[in-house]
Formats: C-alpha cells, structure tokens, sequence
C-alpha cells in the first residue's frame, strides 16, 4: 500500500482537520469531484444524468459511526425521501440505495445491532415499494459479522438485498463461498478501511491476488456478482473470468465510483455491460472523501492547494 494511505486514514478521523475542511469552501472543487450535493435534488438530479447516459446507479445517503437516535431515524426519513422522488421521477428501475448500518444505529451503545436491523428492515420496504433494491455497505473488520447477520435477517423477507464484501479481509473468500447462491447480489470491493494485519492483506499485489481469488468464486457460484472496481487490469481479468464461467451480459455487473474514470464507465455500458454507479450525497461528506484520497493518494497535493487557496 502507498505510505500515504494510512496518514490520510488518520486524518479522516481527525475532528479538528474535519472542522478545517469543512468550513473552507475553497476545498469544495475536489469535493464535487466525488460528491455530486447534499440534498436530495442534486442527488436526483444526478441519477437522472448518468441514466441519461446508459448508466446506472446505486445511492448512498452519507453518515456513518452515528451514536445518536434521532440521527439515525433522520438517516431513514431522508433515504425514504430518496426512494419516492426516484420512484416519482421513473428512476427506481435504474437505481437502487446503498445503506451503511452504522449511519442507522448499529453503533449505538444500547441495542445498536437492534435498532440497525429495523431501521434498515424500514428502508428495505420503503425501497420495494419504489420498485429498487437495497445493498448494505460494508464498513471496518468490526462491524463485519454483525453486517453479514442483519443481511441473513433482511434476506428473510427481502431476499434482494445486496451484500458486499471486501478482499482485503482474510476472511473474505470464505465469506463469497457463502455468498455465491442463487438470488444472492454480492458487490465486491477491495477495501478502503484502514486495517490491521492479523485480518488484512497489507501489500497492494496481495490485494489484488486476493479480489481474484473472490472474483473466481462469485463468478463462478450462482448469484449475482457486482464488481466494484477502477483499476483496467481487474476490469480485464473480470471480462475474462466472465467469459471462462459462461456468464451472460446482465447476470453480473461493475461498478464505479461517481466522478472516477466516467468515460470507462461510459465504455462498458456501450459495449452492452451493466455499469452501476456509486453516487455518494448528504452533509456528512469529509470521511467518505479522505477515504478517496487515500486510495489515490496524488490527489492530496491538489486537495492540500484547495485548502490554502484563496480563490
């Protein structure tokens, strides 16, 4: 990993550099780069333009780590308000929501695990209701097994809903192999939480072996595989592995990032993939963007200008 990623990873937990950022309006250039608004009409607003472009989209409404209630239930409201304007505007077919459970509830101190499962049980009605699906995000090694069982609960009576899984972890493998049934979306990232190394994968190349080792067995299992990958080498490997398992356009999909490489995902969905984009909104921005520059840690000069800006 680039000796730059773990300082970013420790800046984004840094509430005096988040106050610094956020009141500087200067560093909001790099920040539309990733974040299309903060309300529900920009984030609409964008669905509707990459839809326009053959694309299609998954929301994430940003917050995280919340250890308030009435956080957490405004956190709900607000992807309810999403899912009835995407229905409204004929856009639920073309996007779904991703939800991240610790911006629910499951940190809270009493009942977080609880608390996530029925709000998140809330969103998953709102969102069939609308015609679209819900994918949980996956957040730091912590959380993952109270994830993955909340998803069992939510599977029961929503068995759409989405899971996703990360390959730094050690873990992960095992986890795709009880993943890859019939019915069962799986999006599969490499991971961009800082982790230790008695449960992740520390070096980039041991990344990567390790995204196609899962990637083998998503793809070759009977569920739905979503792959969430920039880098042109995995797009490659993925196309391949696609073909070798007899997987037809439409039984997988890849997904991107709003704002990072949109004329690659304007190619794949010309040549007939699925290509879902991730469309991040809300107040809540500063984590989810040093966490993008911690994965292209060159942006962290230009980011470092915005700052001292005047301009």
């Amino acid at each position: 990993m680039s000796l730059l990623r773990q300082p970013i990873l420790l800046l984004a937990r840094s509430q005096g550099v988040k106050r610094l950022v956020s009141t500087m309006p200067v560093s909001s250039g790099i920040v539309t780069g990733y974040v299309p608004g903060e309300t529900t009409e920009t984030a609409v607003a964008a669905t509707q333009g990459l839809v326009d472009d053959g694309l299609r989209v998954t929301l994430d409404y940003l917050g995280e780590d919340t250890t308030d209630v009435a956080q957490a239930e405004a956190t709900v409201v607000a992807y309810k308000e999403l899912l009835a304007d995407l229905a409204a505007r004929g856009l639920a077919p073309h996007a779904e929501v991703s939800v991240k459970l610790s911006a629910i509830g499951q940190s809270l101190s009493d009942n977080g695990h609880k608390v996530a499962l029925e709000n998140a049980r809330d969103i998953c009605r709102a969102a069939r209701n609308a015609g679209t699906t819900v994918t949980l995000d996956m957040e730091d090694h912590t959380t993952t097994d109270s994830t993955l069982t909340i998803l069992r609960e939510l599977r029961k009576d929503f068995p759409e809903t989405g899971a996703v899984l990360q390959a730094m972890l050690h873990r992960t493998e095992a986890d795709c192999r009880a993943l890859a049934y019939e019915g069962s979306r799986v999006r599969l990232c490499k991971g961009a939480y800082m982790e230790p190394e008695d449960v992740a994968f520390q070096d980039r190349l041991d990344v990567d072996k390790a995204y196609v080792r899962c990637l083998k067995v998503l793809l070759g299992g009977q569920g739905y595989p979503m792959i969430a990958t920039h880098d042109p080498r995995m797009i490659q490997i993925a196309s391949s592995l696609a073909s070798r398992f007899g997987r037809r356009a439409g039984t997988y999909e890849f997904q991107m990032l709003y704002g990072i490489r949109p004329e690659e995902q304007k190619r794949l969905a010309a040549a007939g993939e699925t290509m879902r984009v991730y469309v991040p909104y809300g107040t809540e921005w500063y984590g989810y963007l040093m966490r993008r520059l911690a994965e292209k840690p060159q942006n962290l000069a230009f980011f470092l200008r915005s700052l001292v800006s005047k301009n």
